[in-house]
């Protein structure tokens, strides 16, 4: 029951709702404010009403950051919620809508590209803010549904798919499938039907599963082989985020290098990566996020080097990086998945450092950004069941039994 005197957190109004679950955390106005990129004066005409929260993404980022599901940010609704989703069971159904070929029939209408349009960068949202399951539920009729629409002489309908191919690439590897992400990261790659941009972006994917495959040296071929198609220098209408596009190419690159042992080529391609970043910097450009499912900027190129440094086995410098690369604004401005990805890879520098206690406190604060890159992705398994086998604190007991592990008595 609840007690005397106090009301459901589901029963407040979403400014109060906010507020409970923000001290909840132990978080005060100003920490929240900047783990959520907003200022102290929005946090506080959010939670006293003043303030409506009007965007669907940042009600994702306000959910991850106080760890709890968008639903219960918005309130209860009529409709019963959803059951939890099965990560195995959605990555089979996915894997079924991969290996479909039919096409529609009469009674079975293409949506319309402004409605694929809608569905497709909701689904990128989702993945921005690490709601895997979510995205894992939306995935096999969205593949469908714009594989149906390429039928068509609807515009834009193979950049279309192509968009999907890469975000559902993107997720297997997060998910440890990287054979089904090289799967879709082909397609991708192949829908794409050698337009540049598009192209230059299925390839970061493609990369990405390549490198969870170990296959370090077509990885590095596979980046590098797209730089060309929108380097500035060498295209003939570069856009705003070409800079972006390579950078990202060749930091991924790097980080193939990096795990092939080759730290030459690994610092030298990052060294590239900078300038790119340089250069988006001096003009004051941002990269639009929203169709390369990957931040760039002096920030991630910094976070790069740290991941560098550690796959080289210098420990010590990757720490130095992680901590300049977190330090500054750049970081409270990556989305959620980059920031709460970081910190679990990081943890392995702390461990061979010898500081646990320096690790436990990564994971729990990736677990704090974005829930579901710790409980739904089997690396953040490991790594928690790691940290408890070196000593295990009351915060990181709770994290392993939310997601399943049994610390050892």
């Amino acid at each position: 029951m609840t007690a005397p005197g106090r009301h459901r957190i589901a029963d407040q109004p979403i400014g109060r709702r906010i507020a409970q679950l923000r001290a909840r955390r132990g978080l005060t106005q100003q920490v929240f404010a900047d783990r959520i990129g907003k200022s102290h004066s929005w946090v506080d005409k959010v939670e006293r009403g003043i303030r409506a929260l009007d965007r669907i993404s940042v009600v994702h980022t306000v959910a991850a950051v106080l760890g709890v599901t968008p639903e219960v940010i918005l309130g209860p609704t009529t409709s019963q919620p959803e059951p939890a989703t099965d990560v195995a069971a959605a990555v089979e159904h996915l894997r079924a809508a991969l290996a479909r070929y039919d096409t529609p029939t009469p009674d079975q209408p293409s949506p319309s590209a402004d409605d694929l349009h809608r569905r497709i960068q909701y689904a990128h949202t989702a993945y921005q803010h690490a709601h895997y399951p979510q995205l894992l539920r939306m995935l096999p009729d969205l593949l469908t549904h714009t594989r149906y629409t390429t039928t068509s002489d609807a515009p834009d309908a193979g950049y279309l798919l192509t968009r999907v191919y890469r975000l559902t690439a993107h997720l297997l590897t997060k998910l440890n499938e990287p054979h089904l992400a090289w799967l879709a990261a082909d397609r991708a790659i192949a829908t794409a039907n050698g337009h540049p941009r598009h192209t230059a972006a299925a390839a970061i994917a493609l990369t990405q599963a390549l490198r969870a495959l170990h296959r370090s040296t077509l990885a590095t071929r596979a980046a590098l082989t797209a730089v060309p198609l929108i380097t500035p220098a060498t295209t003939d209408h570069p856009a705003p985020d070409d800079h972006a596009l390579a950078g990202t190419l060749l930091i991924e690159a790097a980080l193939a290098a990096a795990t092939g042992n080759d730290p030459a080529t690994a610092h030298q391609l990052t060294d590239r990566a900078d300038r790119h970043a340089a250069t988006m910097s001096h003009h004051q450009r941002r990269p639009d996020h929203g169709d390369t499912t990957t931040a760039f900027g002096p920030t991630t190129v910094t976070l790069a080097r740290a991941h560098l440094a550690a796959a080289l086995g210098d420990p010590h410098q990757a720490i130095t990086h992680h901590q300049r690369g977190t330090a500054g604004h750049g970081w409270r401005e990556l989305p959620a998945e980059h920031r709460a990805a970081h910190l679990i890879d990081v943890t392995r520098a702390y461990l061979d450092t010898g500081n646990p206690t320096a690790a436990a406190r990564a994971i729990i604060a990736a677990d704090q950004i974005a829930p579901a890159e710790t409980r739904t992705r089997p690396t953040a398994h490991t790594v928690v069941a790691t940290l408890l086998r070196a000593g295990p604190t009351p915060d990181l007991t709770r994290l392993a039994t939310t997601i399943g592990l049994t610390p050892r008595p």
